[in-house]
C-alpha cells in the first residue's frame, strides 16, 4: 500500500475552470511532482484525488475544446 501524498494547505488554489458562484468549485494543488491533487472546495477536509500531470493536462484540454461539458 502507498502513503497518501500530503499536500501542504498553502499549495492549495482555487482552479480557474471554478463558478464564481461559490457552489460548485474545485481547488488544484501545485509543485506536487509528477501529480496534480485536487479536492473539494466545500470540504478541503476531506480526501483529495491526485491525477498523473499528463492525464490532468489531457482533461484540461477536453474541457477547453468544449469536448466536456458540465451537466
Amino acid at each position: 500500500m502507498t502513503e497518501p501524498i500530503r499536500v501542504p494547505e498553502q499549495a492549495w488554489r482555487k482552479s480557474s475552470y471554478s463558478g464564481s458562484n461559490g457552489g460548485e468549485c474545485i481547488e488544484v494543488a501545485d509543485g506536487i511532482p509528477h501529480t496534480v491533487p485536487v479536492r473539494d472546495s466545500k470540504t478541503p477536509e476531506g480526501p483529495h484525488l491526485t491525477f498523473p500531470h499528463p492525464t490532468f493536462d489531457a482533461f484540461v484540454h477536453a474541457v477547453r475544446q468544449g469536448e466536456i461539458k458540465a451537466p
